[in-house]
């Protein structure tokens, strides 16, 4: 899993079965910290998260192809939840 912060979403009028009426979003990794990490994951939002949520991002296809009950998607990530807040200690 990983954490991310919503920047934007991704349009294509052409796509894979498995991605139609989904939505794709842009998500800047981040740390715990909330500091940018420089990467980016495109991931399928299962939750309804918008731009400036920072969410938590499953990043394994396998695991994530079965979220969206479908075992031959051409998926590798998915938004399983919005984060209210990271605490360190």
């Amino acid at each position: 899993m990983k954490l991310g912060r919503v920047s934007g979403t991704v349009v294509s009028t052409i796509c894979a079965a498995a991605y139609a009426k989904r939505k794709l979003l842009i998500c800047d990794l981040i740390e715990p910290s909330g500091t940018a990490t420089g990467d980016y994951l495109i991931a399928i939002d299962q939750v309804g998260a918008g731009p400036g949520d920072d969410v938590l991002i499953l990043d394994e296809g396998n695991s994530a192809r079965q979220i969206l009950e479908s075992p031959s998607a051409p998926v590798r990530a998915v938004i399983v939840g919005i984060v209210d807040r990271v605490h360190l200690g």
